[in-house]
């Protein structure tokens, strides 16, 4: 792709997702897509590396999709769940054959790692904003990761919020976080190991 062409997508991709965020402010976290830097944090900590399942909660538009597929081994799969289908859209245009996008919610996680005959995540990866959901929906979805992850597996949420840390405290413990202040807005980068089988 040449440089013009990738400014131009990413300008395209900017635009939709300020355009999906005035339509559905509670489902998107953010006004405009994660920064590089951000984008760098969640693959370190999530250790993509490792992986050989992945699970992408709330891709967006796709830039940490793409950054989590440079990091991927060659055998890995990324299973990107999205629920607002102009996103679903745009990652459709991703060329990776390890990549599944599914429309759909993340409550149903469970259901889609059999829908695709996945095994357990290493990583779950989420941009779901929890401070925009109710108590039990929040309480669900973490549940549902932390049941489906393997054993030693990673849960990584970057949030510009603290609400996903006080949901997972009594599923997953305290966990880590650091913030990656070049971004727009500042973001927490949290992550939690399954310690148990």
């Amino acid at each position: 792709m040449s440089k013009k062409k990738a400014i131009n997508h990413l300008n395209h991709r900017r635009f939709a997702f300020i355009q999906e965020f005035l339509k559905h402010p509670l489902q998107i976290g953010s006004i405009i897509p994660s920064s590089r830097f951000l984008e760098q944090r969640i693959v370190k900590a999530a250790d993509i590396a490792s992986a050989d399942v992945v699970v992408e909660l709330g891709p967006g538009t796709g830039g940490t999709t793409r950054a989590l597929l440079r990091a991927m081994p060659a055998h890995a799969r990324l299973l990107c769940i999205e629920l607002n289908p102009s996103f679903h859209a745009l990652l459709g245009r991703i060329n990776d054959e390890r990549l599944i996008t599914h429309l759909g919610s993340a409550r149903d996680l469970r259901k889609i790692l059999a829908m695709y005959n996945l095994d357990a995540p290493n990583v779950v990866v989420s941009g779901i904003p929890f401070s925009t959901m109710s108590h039990s929906a929040g309480t669900e979805i973490i549940e549902t990761i932390s049941s489906v992850l393997a054993p030693k597996g990673r849960f990584v949420a970057y949030q510009a919020r603290d609400r996903v840390a006080i949901l997972c405290r009594p599923i997953l413990g305290t966990g880590q976080s650091v913030t990656e202040l070049l971004n727009i807005p500042p973001m927490r980068i949290y992550q939690w190991q399954k310690h148990f089988a």
